[in-house]
């Protein structure tokens, strides 16, 4: 019964009551027949209702009480009086009882609430973490429909995916009678696909009634009372639309929608995460994949320039030597206009032969496969040394050429490696130093680093073109390279990075510019236990 029917039921029986009243005499104390009403009208559950209706019989108990005085010649009886004064303490009493019962009831629906509420997240908490205990799509989709039919408590749910924006490329249907979920490729029904569209252009949850025709025919077509569309998307994904539907036995349970829309939300999360687990998958396997191939691609190169570089040394050399031979007189006289030509030649095979070494060198290293020879090398004798094999190059050019710094520097390393890596930074400073001017190198130790620097007063290095040294293959005219192959300093960070150290730039002042190799010193304890060696050919300081 609705509280407006029970309350219109309460005002009649208290006006028949009121009036029967009226009609007996005093004795007959109809007036207890006031407190009906008034027990009856505590069911609306309204504790103002049932006071004014406790107020109204009390009234109503004096009222009578005085008109039957009035019909028996003003006459009160005693008894009467006192029944009527019983009369209004049960209705005062029937009336308190209703109200501590409407509290009563107020409290158990409140706990009531309280734990369907509890019970419902409870459920919600527990399908979610089904949901999400995968990470295939496919099996979250399945998760999602099997969940929304017992989290949500109704009779079926239908879940329509999306993919490359074609509704219902994929359909999983669940209901109640099992627990397994029906995979179809089928597109959804007429009469269900505009309320699909709906919901998904306007991207909010739609109730499905009987006060629309669409809305009949949709019920229809599901066989129940009521039914709620729900799409699945946010702002990272649009998996599908969620379609559930319920017999009249469970009508409540889906006017919660507040709770269809938290499932909603969640489930899309998972299927966020599921999407993007297998995206990224993918995109590893493709990672993987290119990885493989330049892998595949730069061994195949590297070997190409590993053979190229190895194989060329040897006809380069025979070829220097029988240009030698020739240019020496083995094959008789020749005119000086061919033994220019000769030493022409025999420059051009000398620069070939140093570029195939570098190629080899490079290809090495990029392949992870340097030098493991280590050895105690003193640094001065070393530059020196080098300084004595270029001699020729910058007295050519009126440069003087002074070696500076500690005499007693000692590293750990390949003394070819090292002796590569000094030459090229002094040909590098030999090629960018005008006639007339000063290069100064040599090691020089600070704590346990040891640091061989190379400086020019030359034309220096623009700043704008700073970050590319070192870098291999630079197309720059103007960047510091040595032995013109635009390998030079890539090859002395390398020979610096394989012995533990760095190789660096600054630019000297007031003009010029220094090179410098940063490596770790060898302890004395150490140097004294590994015999040290000493460069073969060791140049005095020079002076242009």
């Amino acid at each position: 019964m609705s509280a407006r029917l029970t309350l219109v039921l309460c005002i009649v029986l208290l006006l028949l009551a009121f009036a029967f009243d009226l009609l007996t005499p005093q004795a007959l104390v109809a007036a207890i027949l006031l407190t009906i009403p008034v027990a009856l009208s505590s069911l609306v559950l309204d504790r103002r209702i049932t006071q004014g209706f406790i107020v109204a019989a009390l009234i109503a108990n004096v009222v009578a009480g005085y008109f039957n005085g009035v019909a028996e010649g003003r006459h009160w009886d005693a008894i009467a009086i006192a029944n009527r004064a019983l009369a209004g303490f049960s209705i005062v009493l029937v009336g308190w009882l209703g109200t501590v019962a409407q509290a009563a009831a107020e409290r158990s629906g409140e706990l009531a609430a309280r734990q369907r509420q509890a019970q419902r997240e409870q459920a919600l908490r527990r399908s979610m973490e089904t949901i999400r205990s995968s990470l295939n799509v496919e099996l979250v989709a399945r998760a999602i429909t099997r969940e929304a039919v017992t989290a949500l408590d109704v009779d079926s749910a239908k879940l329509y995916t999306i993919e490359a924006h074609l509704l219902a490329a994929t359909t999983y249907s669940a209901d109640r009678s099992g627990e397994d979920v029906e995979v179809s490729r089928a597109r959804p029904a007429s009469e269900l696909l505009s309320l699909l569209q709906v919901a998904l252009s306007e991207r909010r949850l739609v109730a499905v009634t009987s006060s629309d025709a669409l809305g009949r025919f949709a019920l229809a077509t599901l066989k129940a009372e009521r039914a709620i569309v729900v799409p699945l998307i946010n702002d990272q994904i649009t998996f599908g639309i969620l379609l559930l539907a319920a017999a009249e036995a469970t009508i409540i349970a889906l006017e919660s929608e507040q709770w269809v829309q938290v499932f909603a939300d969640q489930a899309t999360v998972a299927a966020a995460q599921a999407s993007l687990f297998v995206e990224l998958a993918n995109r590893n396997t493709e990672l993987q994949q290119a990885i493989e191939t330049l892998e595949h691609r730069g061994e195949v190169i590297r070997d190409l320039v590993y053979a190229l570089s190895h194989d060329l040394r040897t006809p380069l050399t025979a070829a220097a030597v029988t240009l030698q031979q020739a240019l020496d007189g083995t094959y008789g006289p020749l005119p000086e206009a061919y033994r220019e030509i000769l030493r022409r030649s025999l420059a051009a095979n000398e620069e070939l032969r140093h570029l195939a070494e570098t190629l080899l060198l490079v290809a090495r290293y990029e392949s992870g496969d340097h030098s493991k020879d280590r050895e105690a090398i003193q640094l001065y004798p070393l530059v020196a040394s080098v300084i004595g094999e270029l001699e020729p190059m910058w007295r050519m050019k009126h440069i003087d050429c002074v070696v500076i710094g500690s005499q007693d520097a000692v590293v750990l390393g390949d003394p070819g490696e090292l002796r590569r890596a000094v030459m090229n930074l002094l040909a590098n400073a030999i090629s960018w130093t005008p006639e007339g001017g000063t290069i100064k190198a040599g090691p020089q130790r600070i704590g346990d680093r040891v640091i061989i620097r190379v400086e020019d007063n030359g034309y220096g290095v623009p700043e704008a073109e700073r970050t590319q040294l070192f870098q291999r293959l630079v197309p720059n005219d103007r960047a510091r390279q040595g032995g013109g192959s635009g390998l030079g300093l890539y090859i002395i960070r390398r020979i610096a990075e394989s012995h533990g150290g760095t190789a660096r730039y600054e630019p000297n002042q007031p003009n010029g510019s220094v090179f410098s190799m940063d490596l770790p010193a060898m302890s004395a304890s150490a140097a004294e236990a590994i015999p040290v060696q000493s460069p073969a050919v060791e140049a005095r300081p020079s002076v242009g």
